[in-house]
């Protein structure tokens, strides 16, 4: 990136004249703004995937075959679907315009020689900007005169520190000053800046399609196959067996209608809006539907530090002097604890923590009758300690000062004829006089404990103005610790992720040092994991996802918005579903890029949120536990219903199969409005209970499920077990009404009989369906040992089925329109039997698999459903 950099006139600015010739040259300093895909073609799109696609020609069909009602009710599947999936789109993808309110309204600058107020928007390459504490920068710039300048640039880089400045060093838009003032060159702006090249990179970052989408596609092709291929071969075997043209192509219609599981689509959506909702509830609020199923699948979380598994406020839980160490304890930023356990313990912390805050900003401040850090956490936490000490602290006048600087990694103030000075142990022990051995083993002995330390020296002042006279001769005053404690329920969330083998790993923008400590505190590095530096980090791909990819953990310090990408890109490249979690605008990139994007709603920004695919509301990792949970819980239950329609689908299909292959000598026992009545009349309820399951207990046990929705044991218990016998039952008590009024081989029976007839086949396939539902609920016990009422939402939903039963048989019109009638008492008979006979042949299979020793294997992956 090109950037400008105009000597000329620092001290007068730019002129009017130069300012506007470059404005005019460069353009105005805002964002680019992505142009968004265009509504309607968003909408089009719902309309164009696979199953709305293969919904849309069977309602063609069927209308061509002369059923219009049939026609109009698949269509009404398909638009509400449709319109509901582009509402839940039409919500997401708004980072860009975060991005651009990151900037802000108004900048001093210098032009024609005075301070100007101008909007940020009309700054251009050579100004010279003015700034003060709480100023956010509009643009890049390089420092020209910084006194004591600290910039927070956390949502930029991820680094938790405000990082201190000097003449020369870069400043990046999007960030702003937390203390001190200075005089800045602008040096790039609009999409020439640091934040425009995220923002860049934000959009080139494309959203994977998630695991049950992918499956989805794959049943759906399956479905679309053998709908088709089975409905044109049946059409053309009855064409071969006599029936007329008409007849035919009216059975082909009926047969590619009764295996498209209409009612498929909307289940699933609304399976997944009501694991959202249930996520809502517990602090995860999802911005995308796929996002539910896809973290059941999550196998590698990449999570922040600061904020996330901590909770970003510091305290100084320890004092060391020469001759003592005091155990400082309190609650939050309260200014109340308990300091040592003498008078004197209480004497060393004043004068430690009472010369440490000469040399720093941070303050507490009560408000609503809490107490908040007042600036940078650290600071505040030192200025609390000396407080709880009972040190007297007022504001005194510094007569000469040496700022914190990278290389120096200290800064001294002189105040009271006294010369302070607070910063890394490492350099400030090299400017202080004496024997240093005890100072040595106790900074050990903290950073042992993964505590932050920081060392404050003292002596008279005698005049001088530089840094390098002003820290020389010093006497340590002590040492102090403070630590940034993890979330109370993290510790336990880490090794519920473990326990669930999923893979975890801490990427920050911190000290690796720092972030080894947090994290082996949390338990998330374990005796096998690594700790790299995202500044050596392998430039292969490959080999980065080597290093991360391991089991014991892996925490990733030091990193940079691109190397984040990189990270959710190697992760996945191994076959990995990642979830990313993030706060910063750093880390709207890498939340698109990972399979679930997860933003902090509470601290962090709104970038990341627009980006990110979950929220967490109270900013609590154990709240993605939760989400993992229930995301396998989804699946497992999108796995339930699927078995529940599949084993439906044999049942319809069964009738014309029968009808076909006797070249019309057995009659149809149901018709095509019947079958969509079943699909999405009697069977949506109980197939939307069942994506109401509430998780197993073992649920988080193990590694998870595979990737794969539909695999053979669920093919052989729908298309082999359930699915024949439902079929079979119809069949026989159709047959069995047929036989019973009269009816032989081959002779059209009545209107009237074939009416019952038809249903009671109808009603034997709903009643079979009811028990299939309760069936369901398990893969690996009978319905009598999993019980009817753990799932309250079924009872009610097969109460409901069982009342569009009646309506649909009962009622005489719309008896009449289906193609049925109310069955006979005989005929009611065998439909019972029909339900009792699917519920032995499900136990039967399930004793089978037991005894050949599946069982175990089943309970591991499929008994979550």
């Amino acid at each position: 990136m090109e950037r400008v950099r105009d000597p000329v006139g620092l001290r007068q600015g730019l002129t009017s004249e130069e300012a506007a010739r470059r404005l005019a040259d460069v353009g105005p300093n805002t964002l680019p703004t992505a142009r968004g895909p265009s509504p309607w073609r968003e909408l089009a799109g719902q309309f164009t995937h696979l199953l709305a696609l293969l919904l849309i020609v069977a309602s063609g069909l069927a209308l061509l075959g002369g059923l219009p009602a049939l026609a109009g009710a698949i269509a009404v599947v398909v638009v509400l679907n449709a319109l509901f999936a582009f509402w839940q789109e039409r919500r997401a993808d708004r980072s860009a315009e975060r991005l651009r309110a990151m900037m802000p309204a108004r900048v001093r600058v210098r032009r024609d020689g005075r301070v100007h107020s101008l909007g940020a928007e009309e700054l251009v390459p050579g100004d010279v900007v003015e700034l003060t504490a709480g100023d956010r920068l509009a643009a890049d710039h390089e420092v020209l005169a910084g006194r004591g300048l600290r910039v927070d640039e956390s949502l930029v880089t991820g680094e938790s520190e405000p990082v201190t400045h000097v003449d020369g060093d870069p400043l990046m838009a999007g960030t702003f000053v937390v203390q001190g003032e200075g005089e800045a060159l602008v040096t790039a702006t609009g999409p020439r800046t640091t934040l425009a090249e995220i923002s860049h990179l934000a959009a080139e970052a494309t959203r994977p399609p998630s695991p049950m989408s992918v499956e989805l596609a794959g049943v759906v092709r399956v479905v679309a196959l053998v709908a088709c291929a089975t409905g044109t071969a049946l059409g053309l075997g009855g064409l071969a067996l006599g029936l007329a043209p008409t007849s035919a192509f009216l059975f082909a219609v009926g047969v590619t209608v009764a295996l498209v599981p209409e009612g498929l689509l909307p289940t699933v959506t609304l399976s997944l809006a009501r694991g959202a909702q249930l996520m809502a509830h517990r602090q995860a609020l999802v911005r995308r539907l796929d996002a539910v199923e896809t973290l059941g699948a999550t196998t590698f979380i990449c999570t922040d530090k600061t904020g996330t598994v901590t909770q970003n406020r510091m305290s100084v839980v320890t004092v060391w002097t020469p001759g003592r160490t005091v155990a400082v304890t309190g609650s939050g930023y309260e200014p109340t604890g308990i300091v040592g356990a003498s008078e004197e313990d209480r004497r060393a912390v004043r004068r430690v923590a009472g010369a440490a805050t000469r040399c720093v900003a941070g303050r507490v401040e009560e408000r609503s009758g809490e107490w908040h850090a007042q600036g940078e956490p650290m600071e505040a936490a030192i200025y609390c300690a000396a407080l709880r000490a009972g040190a007297a602290l007022t504001s005194v006048p510094v007569l000469a000062s040496a700022p914190y600087t990278p290389e120096r990694m200290m800064s001294s103030v002189v105040t009271d004829e006294q010369v302070q000075t607070l910063g890394a142990p490492e350099h400030v022990l090299q400017h202080c006089s004496g024997d240093q051995a005890a100072a040595r083993r106790a900074l050990a002995a903290m950073t042992g404990r993964g505590l932050r330390v920081l060392a404050v020296a003292s002596r008279p002042w005698h005049g001088e103005t530089e840094p390098d006279a002003l820290e020389r001769d010093l006497e340590l005053l002590g040492l102090l610790g403070l630590e940034d404690p993890p979330r109370p329920d993290v510790a336990g969330a880490v090794a519920a992720c473990f326990r669930a083998g999923i893979s975890l790993a801490m990427v920050t923008g911190d000290h690796p040092r720092t972030a080894e400590a947090v994290a082996r505190e949390i338990g998330l590095l374990h005796a096998g994991g690594v700790v790299l530096d995202g500044r050596e980090l392998p430039e292969d791909d490959d080999a980065l996802g080597v290093a991360l990819d391991r089991a014991d953990g892996v925490v990733v310090a030091r990193v940079t918005p691109g190397d984040k990408l990189r990270i959710a890109r190697a992760l996945r490249d191994r076959g990995h579903v990642v979830a990313m979690t993030g706060d910063g605008v750093n880390d709207a990139p890498a939340l698109r890029e990972a399979d679930v994007g997860v933003a902090m709603g509470a601290s962090g920004s709104d970038v990341a949120r627009e980006a990110a695919d979950l929220v967490l509301l109270d900013d609590h990792f154990g709240t993605i536990v939760t989400a993992v949970e229930l995301g396998r819980a989804t699946f497992a239950n999108v796995r339930r219903f699927l078995t529940y329609h599949l084993t439906d689908n044999v049942a319809e299909l069964a009738p014309f199969a029968a009808w076909a292959l006797s070249g019309g000598q057995f009659p149809l026992a149901i018709g095509v409005l019947q079958v969509l009545a079943l699909d999405i009349g009697t069977d949506m309820l109980p197939a939307l209970a069942l994506g109401a399951e509430p998780p197993s207990r073992r649920v988080m046990d193990g590694r998870g499920r595979s990737r794969t929705l539909v695999d053979r044991r669920l093919l052989l218990r729908a298309f082999g077990v359930l699915g024949p016998t439902e079929a079979a039952a119809a069949l026989v008590a159709f047959t069995a009404v047929l036989v019973g009024g009269g009816w032989s081989w081959g002779e059209e029976p009545g209107a009237a009989l074939l009416a019952g007839a038809s249903g009671t086949a109808f009603a034997t396939i709903a009643l079979a369906q009811m028990s299939n539902a309760f069936a369901c609920r398990s893969d690996t016990v009978p319905v009598w040992r999993s019980g009817v009422a753990g799932n309250p939402s079924l009872l009610l939903a097969v109460g409901s089925e069982l009342g569009l039963l009646l309506v649909f048989l009962g009622v005489a019109p719309v008896a009449a329109l289906l193609g049925g009638a109310w069955p006979s008492a005989a005929g009611w008979g065998w439909a019972l039997a029909g339900a009792v006979a699917l519920v032995a042949a499900d136990a039967l299979h399930k004793l089978l698999r037991s005894r050949r020793g599946d069982l175990r294997h089943s309970s591991a992956t499929a008994s979550r459903s």
